[in-house]
């Protein structure tokens, strides 16, 4: 047990450390001269699926790769993870998550001039609704949009992961997947499904970020948890079925 605790805290803690310090650092850049250059959008997202692909094969044959609180909820309401390993997961992954944002920032302060705007979007890449949201997107909308995509994470995720889905492929489907996600959700709430992540970046960020902290745990469990629910219906293998792709 203590080493799978400890590859989902270098698993989540590498996964906020890539993505996040992507949009920290690499986002938006200004140059000397003046010129704005930077990954964007695109690049964040990539990011984040590459940091999970990444650590999925890295990490993966240890843990499970969970790297997410959702993911290890999801998967125990899919009858993949044992209850009793929910919440040792769970506090390892945010205590990974919060050792990457607490580097993130002793980076991100080496450069002259930085400074976090409790006040403004995205700010630290932590996530937001209302005003705090990159695109302005109600609370409402960011909830809907936290749940359906956590919901079809942790679909892909037991899919990819099944034991007739083919062997090896799991780390790149779950990755584009995490991307895909990042490129829809991040002008709605600078994508969460993850309360971890959120978490990591939020303890920084300040009053506004730590304020909406509530919906990017309660919106990513409840779909993690619907994902679960819905592919342990979907995947089952019935014994008068076994071997039929429809099972």
């Amino acid at each position: 047990m203590a080493r799978r605790l400890a590859a989902e805290l270098l698993g989540t803690f590498w996964l906020v450390l890539g993505g996040c310090g992507s949009a920290v650092l690499a986002a938006h850049v200004v140059g000397a001269d003046g010129y704005q250059f930077g990954i964007g959008y695109l690049g964040v997202a990539l990011a984040f699926g590459l940091t999970v692909l990444t650590g999925i094969y890295a990490l993966g044959h240890v843990s499970g790769g969970h790297f997410n609180p959702a993911v290890t909820l999801g998967l125990w309401a899919g009858d993949r993870f044992p209850v009793r390993d929910v919440v040792p997961y769970i506090l390892a992954q945010v205590v990974g998550a919060i050792a990457a944002g607490g580097i993130l920032l002793q980076i991100a302060s080496g450069a002259s001039g930085f400074a976090i705007d409790p006040a403004s979007a995205g700010a630290f890449a932590s996530n937001g609704y209302g005003a705090l949201s990159p695109g302005g997107y109600s609370v409402a909308a960011a909830f809907l949009c936290e749940v359906v995509l956590t919901a079809f994470f942790l679909i892909v995720i037991m899919g990819a992961t099944h034991g007739r889905a083919p062997v090896g492929f799991a780390g790149i489907a779950i990755g584009l997947a995490l991307a895909l996600v990042h490129l829809i959700s991040i002008p709605v709430t600078n994508t969460s499904v993850n309360p971890a992540r959120s978490t990591g970046v939020a303890l920084f960020a300040g009053s506004g970020a730590i304020g909406q902290l509530w919906l990017f745990w309660l919106a990513p469990l409840l779909g993690g948890l619907l994902g679960g629910i819905v592919y342990r219906w979907l995947g089952h293998d019935r014994p008068d079925v076994v071997g039929d792709p429809r099972g």
